[in-house]
C-alpha cells in the first residue's frame, strides 16, 4: 500500500508539472495554441475555456498532490521509523552524556598599575 501511494504521488507530480507548464498568463502559450482556430482541438474549446480546464486541473492536482502527502506522512512513516532511521537529535533525548568537566581557573586580579 506504501509502495503504490508513492507511485501515485509521483504520478500526480508529473501531471502538475505538465499542467502548470501548459498554461499561460497572457493566453499564448500550450492553451493558447490549443484554442488556434487551425487547432482540431482548439475547434472544440476556445482558449478561455481551454484556460480554465487547466487552472481547474491544477487546483485538483494540487489537492490531490497534498492530500497524498499527509496521508503516506501520517499513516506510514512513523510505523517504519527504527532506531537506525531515527536523527541524531532524536537519538539523544533517549540517552544522557555525561557532563562535560570544566577546568576550574582560579581568577587572578591584575595587578595595580604605577601612577606617576
Amino acid at each position: 500500500m506504501y509502495a503504490f501511494l508513492v507511485v501515485l504521488e509521483i504520478i500526480v507530480a508529473i501531471l502538475l508539472i505538465v499542467v502548470v507548464l501548459m498554461q499561460s498568463s497572457k493566453g499564448g502559450g500550450l492553451a493558447g495554441s490549443f484554442g488556434g482556430a487551425s487547432a482540431g482541438f482548439g475547434n472544440m474549446f476556445g482558449v478561455r475555456k481551454t484556460a480554465d480546464i487547466l487552472s481547474r486541473m491544477t487546483t485538483i492536482l494540487g489537492t490531490v498532490f497534498i492530500a497524498l502527502a499527509f496521508l503516506i506522512n501520517l499513516f506510514f512513516l512513523p510505523n517504519k521509523a527504527t532506531n537506525q532511521q531515527k536523527s541524531f537529535l532524536q537519538t539523544q533525548g533517549q540517552r544522557s552524556l555525561p557532563a562535560q568537566q570544566v577546568p576550574q581557573v582560579p581568577l587572578q586580579t591584575p595587578a595595580p598599575t604605577p601612577q606617576k
